[in-house]
């Protein structure tokens, strides 16, 4: 009987004992979210995520799923437990102000939060949730799904996201790549119960307006026009990715009511950066042809589409 007790336990834990994450906020990854960055996987000073790609920064310990703008936030996006537990801490009352470089958080880097412990030594975390949402309490039981609060821009953030952190026996686990004994870039099953494809970068927004927007209007969500008057000074279509690499193209395309190329310009992304905005247009010496405009956004990779949107403003007499 002794020789059998130890047999169990040494033998390794069976798939049945892996943990499948739902996804842990309200959103549709690639359309009204994104991951922003992964868990770093690179162990000295340098960052990558688990494809070997640069989605990450140096000792980042999760996964960080990003809204495109605050607009998004202040309509309330809620964060769901990915696992049953038990929540064995919470924080809530700091601002959801975006986090500045020496900005003292005083170990409070999550901002608002809550940490749920599960079976067999998991445990979750969930940072940077908007101020006054935790709806939870310590020590509660929660299911799958069940509402932890919103998604907010507390502690140290600079856009609105959920930082997602998963660890076993307090070891950190990226949920994508779950065995760190292999080199990033190696397939292998992950923690999500349905599985969450990687986007290599791409298109968070575009829209047309009468002058370049500032970064603050693409932030807040507020630089689209979907109507502009014939005689505004200008007509610019921008873009505002993620996630682009040096040598990436983007270009951008009006087509004209009558279906004629109104104007096409490429840019060549000179470095690998974690957000990018560009726009391009003319300036207006005589009134535009009434009608629908149409904007194209594409970005490419190695001559390969990585991502693309449409957008259109209606042009009034």
């Amino acid at each position: 009987p002794a020789a059998l007790i130890a047999a169990l336990l040494s033998t390794p834990a069976t798939a049945q004992d892996t943990p499948r994450l739902a996804l842990p906020l309200d959103c549709t990854p690639g359309r009204n979210c994104h991951v922003q960055n992964y868990l770093d996987r690179d162990p000295g000073l340098g960052a990558r995520d688990f494809t070997c790609g640069p989605l990450s920064y140096d000792a980042h310990r999760g996964t960080d799923f990003a809204l495109p703008s605050l607009a998004e936030m202040r309509a309330g996006v809620t964060v769901r437990a990915a696992l049953p537990g038990r929540v064995s801490a919470i924080r809530d009352g700091m601002a959801d102000t975006a986090w500045t470089p020496g900005t003292v958080l005083k170990g409070r880097d999550c901002g608002n939060g809550v940490v749920i412990d599960h079976a067999g030594g998991w445990q979750t975390q969930y940072c940077h949730m908007r101020q006054g949402s935790i709806a939870v309490q310590k020590g509660q039981q929660v299911d799958t799904g069940a509402a932890l609060g919103l998604v907010g821009l507390s502690g140290r953030s600079q856009f609105p996201h959920l930082h997602l952190s998963v660890r076993h026996d307090g070891a950190d686990v990226d949920p994508f790549a779950p065995d760190a004994t292999l080199p990033c870039g190696t397939a292998q099953p992950t923690l999500w119960a349905v599985p969450l494809p990687y986007e290599p970068g791409g298109l968070l927004a575009a829209g047309f307006l009468d002058a370049l927007p500032d970064y603050a209007a693409l932030q807040q969500g507020t630089a689209t026009r979907r109507s502009l008057p014939a005689a505004s000074p200008s007509l610019v279509l921008w873009a505002w990715l993620f996630g682009p690499r040096q040598g990436d193209r983007l270009t951008l395309a009006i087509t004209a009511p009558d279906g004629a190329s109104y104007l096409v310009r490429t840019f060549d992304v000179e470095k690998t950066q974690a957000r990018l905005y560009r726009g391009t247009g003319r300036r207006l010496h005589a009134p535009l042809a009434p009608g629908l405009y149409t904007g194209r956004a594409t970005l490419t990779r190695d001559g390969q589409v990585i991502s693309q949107t449409l957008t259109t403003v209606q042009v009034t007499p």
